[in-house]
């Protein structure tokens, strides 16, 4: 497949998610409304990782790959000038529907993350949640890099694929939310190898090990419990973070 049927393909695929979202708000099942922390306790990755983006008071943001823009609007109201792309102009409407209704102001636009329209040294901090691994890193690495300011932060959230077990379930298990596009697969540490040529800083953490469990069994005792057996472990083995579901990459530009 080339990369001109690639980025077809997925923006086929979530612009059919954004018309089904669509319906959802149409007929009052879903919500546009929603408070930060609906967004940030959503996954157990997603306040710590936000927190890495520092204070974003005054600050330039992107939400990279927004999709449905819940960080946009999250990052906005921390006082952030925000803007957010999405390949997908469904998603993209969904994103400025959504800041429109939380009451923030966005600037959303229709983009490919391997070829961004905005000017270098453009953002303080960049938030991406699963866009990396539908991507050429090489290309979205050097786009990061030119966008970023100096001393600036990219933190993205990403399905990790170090374990096996987790690669097979993946593949053979039924699940909720298992939809994905044809070419996409969760990132390993040899897919990071462009990140690193581009960035000197490349920070990787490891969320869910025993966690994982909650894609299965949404026992709230049981899922705590696994939480906290996974910080004790992942502190004292931190080999144990390549075998975790998700991961959080960290990409910081040198200062000048």
């Amino acid at each position: 497949m080339t990369a001109t049927d690639r980025l077809e393909s997925e923006r086929i695929f979530h612009d059919q998610q954004a018309a089904e979202r669509a319906v959802s708000f149409r007929t009052g099942r879903a919500d546009l409304v929603f408070s930060d922390g609906a967004f940030l306790d959503h996954e157990t990755w997603v306040r710590p990782a936000f927190a890495m983006l520092g204070d974003l008071h005054g600050k330039h943001a992107l939400d990279y790959g927004c999709g449905h823009g819940m960080a946009a609007v999250v990052m906005a109201r921390a006082g952030a000038s925000v803007s957010a792309f999405d390949l997908s102009p469904g998603y993209v409407a969904e994103a400025q529907e959504r800041a429109f209704a939380n009451s923030v102001n966005v600037e959303c636009v229709a983009a490919d993350g391997e070829e961004l329209p905005f000017a270098d040294a453009s953002f303080d901090a960049v938030w991406g949640n699963a866009i990396l691994h539908h991507l050429d890193l090489t290309r979205a690495g050097k786009e990061l890099l030119r966008v970023l300011k100096p001393g600036g932060v990219a933190v993205f959230c990403e399905p990790w694929g170090g374990n096996p077990l987790l690669a097979f379930a993946r593949r053979r298990l039924p699940y909720p939310g298992k939809d994905r596009t044809p070419d996409e697969r969760p990132l390993t540490r040899r897919d990071l190898a462009p990140l690193r040529a581009i960035f000197p800083d490349v920070e990787v953490s490891g969320f869910q090990l025993l966690g994982m469990i909650r894609r299965v069994w949404r026992n709230r005792f049981a899922c705590r419990v696994c939480d906290g057996i996974d910080a004790g472990l992942l502190r004292m083995l931190p080999g144990l973070r390549n075998w975790c579901r998700y991961a959080v990459i960290a990409l910081r530009k040198p200062m000048d």
